[in-house]
Order: structure tokens, then sequence, then C-alpha cells
């Protein structure tokens, strides 16, 4: 114990390794990341001023992609600005209170989207399985409490595993990672963390396991209900209703449990940044351009607004 009190430092600064140390790559980097990062900001505000500015779009479905596109905007703009004026530094350092902020509101933001994505998926299956009885299920006070209680769980569940990984006696300040993430900063204490890593994993695995779960659930009985339909029309309709949501869903969950939960000895530090790397700068560019390009009503929205603008 006496050497780990002479060993550990105070951490007044973090030093992050970024993706690559590789000038040449560094830059084409900062093109490709900026590039999406406009693509993400101007998507996303995109959905949000279609949904607010055409009535058409006023219904509980499109309140929710309206939520969607309001965290994938906030999680963006938490991490990718400081990404990208890391990769044009020499001197990749973020202050320990700004660490412990990035940390927090980006994993809050990150579990309000995977709670999110659940009630989403709930909100489909009573449009597709109980059509008739959907506005009287599906009301607005009723749209606004789960995506209140989505908010509440997402940075409840942030405020814990932030607590529990800043109260550790920290060695080291260098950070082999793009951003301050849970796992990476763990890396840096001088005692044992498998108390931690426990914490995490449970943390993990409600969140996102949870969710899946749920999304699972959900579409299980819309599919099924889905197969029921006799018009083949009426089946396809359903299916387009469901296929942007639940191609979301692939992408979130799929690069978060390969992340967290998977086999962390057959994975690579720079596999999980690029793992990373997709969810926090591609997944929330993607999610604007399946949402528009799969939904006749905003395309129609947007045709319209961009007729006005003429």
């Amino acid at each position: 114990m006496g050497q780990e009190n002479k060993n550990q430092t105070w951490v007044s600064e973090f030093i992050l390794l970024g993706i690559s140390s590789d000038w040449g790559i560094q830059v084409s980097l900062f093109s490709l990341i900026l590039a999406m990062y406009l693509v993400t900001i101007v998507g996303n505000t995109l959905i949000l001023l279609l949904i607010r500015l055409d009535s058409r779009l006023h219904t509980l479905m499109y309140f929710f992609l309206s939520v969607l596109s309001f965290v994938d905007f906030c999680y963006t703009n938490s991490i990718v600005p400081q990404m990208l004026s890391h990769l044009l530094s020499a001197q990749k350092s973020i202050p320990f209170h700004g660490c412990v902020l990035q940390l927090y509101v980006s994993l809050a933001l990150c579990g309000f989207e995977f709670f999110l994505l659940g009630a989403m998926a709930y909100d489909r299956y009573v449009a597709v399985c109980h059509p008739l009885h959907y506005t009287v299920i599906m009301h607005g006070g009723l749209c606004l409490g789960l995506a209140a209680s989505c908010l509440v769980a997402g940075f409840s569940n942030s405020l814990m595993e932030t607590i529990i990984t800043f109260q550790l006696p920290l060695c080291h300040n260098v950070i082999n990672y793009f951003v301050c993430e849970t796992l990476a900063v763990l890396q840096l204490a001088c005692v044992d963390v498998s108390f931690n890593k426990v914490m995490v994993a449970i943390s993990g695995f409600l969140v996102i396991l949870l969710c899946c779960y749920l999304v699972l659930f959900s579409y299980a009985h819309t599919v099924a209900a889905i197969l029921r339909i006799r018009s083949t029309q009426g089946r396809r309709k359903a299916f387009g209703t469901c296929a942007s949501h639940l191609t979301v869903v692939c992408m979130c969950f799929g690069a978060t449990i390969f992340t967290y939960l998977g086999p962390q000895s057959a994975t690579s530090a720079e596999e999980k940044k690029m793992i990373a790397l997709f969810y926090g700068v591609v997944s929330p560019m993607l999610n604007p351009l399946i949402y528009s390009l799969k939904n006749k009503e905003v395309t129609a929205a947007l045709r319209e607004v961009l007729e006005r603008c003429r």
C-alpha cells in the first residue's frame, strides 16, 4: 500500500494518444471526420426543422425521431470537436474536469439513446400490432413520460459509472484512446480495478442488453403481426415503418456490445478505437439519412421546404 501511495500522482490533465501517431493518417482522418461531422450536424438539424415546420410530421412517431436527432446532435458535439482539434495538434491534452465532464455527458447521452431506441421499438410494436388503439395507448403523456424516463435512466447510469471511475487513485495520465472513456481511464488506476470492471459490466448489461432485449421482444411480436397481414402492400408498408428503426438499432447495439461486452483479450486497442469511431461519428451521421431516405413523409416535407426556399 505504501508503494502505491508513493507512485500515486495528482492528475491535473490527461494526454490522449488518439487514433494514430502518423501525421498523414491524422490529416486524412481530420478531413474525413470533419466531413462526416458537418453531414451529421446538417442532417439532424434538418430533421428537427422538418418535424417542427411540417404539420404532417406532428405525430408521436416523429416526436421520438426528433428526440433521437437531438440526442445524436448533442452526442456528436460532446466528442467530435475535441477529436478534430487533437488531430491537428501536437499536444493532445484535456483538463481533468473536462475529461470527467466529457465522459459523463457522452455516456449519459449514449445511455439515453439506447433507452430511447427501446421506447421507439415499443411505439412501432403498438402501431403495427394494435393500430386501432394506437392513439389511445401511445398518448402524448405516455410518450413524454417515456422520453423523460429514458433521460433520467441514461444520466443516472452515467453518474454512477463516472463516480466509480474517477474516485480511483491514478498513477498515469496518458489515455490510449481518442476521448475520455471508462475502460481507458480505469487502466490508469494504481489499485485493483476488478470491482470497477464488474460494475461497468453490470451497467453495460443493464443498459445495452436490457434495451436490446426489449427491442428484440417488441420486433418479434411486430414481425409475427406483419406476417399475418394478408395484403402484400400492407405487409410492405408495415415492414417499411420498422426497417429504418431496426437498421439504426443494429448499428448502435452491435458496435457497443462488441466494445464493452465482447471478449477483451481477443480485441486489440486499435480495433476498439475503430469500432468506437464508427459508433461515435458514423452512426449519428447515418441516422438522419436512414430515416429520411426510407421515409416518404420526410422526403415529401423536404421537397416542400426546398420549393418554398426557391
